[in-house]
């Protein structure tokens, strides 16, 4: 999810934890459970820091061993611990198991976005993405917007309106994780162009009954298209370049660091008079006819690699980044 929801999920987790007779009982526990959800529902995005050491690391890394099962315990412990150094007297396992939870929820509901998260290292680095919710849901944030009011002003106690809540958000989860699996296990049925071998991902946006579809061919190309009142509309083909420059591009590390993130990426090559480009990008994020998370390698004629840029990026800041003096 976005930062903005993460954030909001720790005031409600926080005011959830008001069923909790200990945390309900005493102000100064609730104030520490407060700060650690707050803090525990934000901890698994801090390796946002590693854009410091650039976008292919940040790319490769991001939700990765910070969404670890490791980390969850890493990070309930680092705030637990801070909290017990700031308050005294607190009831250990009772914050600590509050701010457990705050971490695993920020783990839990970033897999049902596209990006995904390696949540299940170490026992497999692949990406986790059930792309059911699209990273900025209104429903889940909106509803917590409310919640949050309701117990700021008084209208409800916590330890009503925020059990309301969850439950109600347990119901959507579970209605969109089925509405996900019906529509996307259809499509092939709705395609006049299905092809034996065809596999359809369905892709959350911001509109609840509005997806984007991506058909993976069996040749390796990509078919893009939007599922609208129960049709299908196709808007774009991509067809994957083959070429020497293309493999070789594979070797650098920025290419690398992407070809580990996303298994939906397709290149585009392009001559010019000083060598290739070579431009991968990920079809699952089309944004008004481009696709702007891209990496893009330049090599001369003999394949010897000149720039190259890896992350979000237009394609006229593309060009003025990457422009070769001839």
């Amino acid at each position: 999810m976005d930062s903005g929801t993460h954030l909001v999920i720790g005031f409600g987790l926080a005011g959830l934890a008001y069923i909790d007779p200990i945390v309900a009982a005493d102000s100064t526990v609730s104030t520490a459970v407060l700060i650690g959800t707050v803090l525990g529902s934000q901890a698994p995005d801090a390796d946002t820091l590693l854009r410091l050491k650039g976008n292919a690391i940040y790319i490769k890394n991001h939700r990765g061993r910070s969404h670890s099962l490791p980390a969850l315990l890493i990070w309930t412990a680092i705030i637990t611990l801070g909290l017990m150094i700031g308050f005294r007297h607190l009831p250990l396992w009772h914050v600590a198991m509050w701010v457990f939870i705050a971490v695993a929820f920020h783990v839990f509901t970033d897999l049902f976005n596209t990006y995904g998260t390696q949540a299940a290292r170490p026992f497999s680095e692949k990406w986790i993405s059930w792309n059911i919710i699209h990273i900025f849901d209104p429903v889940i944030f909106i509803s917590h917007l409310i919640a949050i009011f309701m117990w700021s002003v008084h209208l409800v106690r916590p330890e009503v309106i925020f059990p309301i809540l969850y439950t109600a958000l347990a119901v959507y989860y579970i209605w969109r994780s089925w509405y996900h699996h019906y529509l996307e296990s259809n499509l092939y049925q709705k395609d006049s162009k299905y092809e034996k071998g065809d596999r359809y991902y369905l892709i959350p946006t911001f509109h609840l009954y509005v997806w984007q579809i991506v058909k993976k061919k069996t040749n390796g190309h990509f078919v893009l298209g939007e599922y609208k009142h129960n049709q299908i509309k196709w808007v774009d083909t991509t067809s994957c370049a083959a070429h020497p420059a293309v493999d070789a591009s594979k070797k650098h590390k920025d290419i690398a660091s992407f070809l580990y993130f996303t298994s939906f990426a397709c290149a585009e090559m392009r001559h010019h008079e000083w060598g290739y480009e070579v431009r991968w990008i990920d079809v699952r994020y089309r944004h008004r006819r481009q696709y702007p998370f891209v990496a893009v390698v330049m090599m001369d004629k003999e394949l010897n690699f000149l720039d190259s840029y890896v992350g979000w990026l237009s394609d006229s800041r593309l060009e003025k980044k990457l422009r070769v003096n001839t």
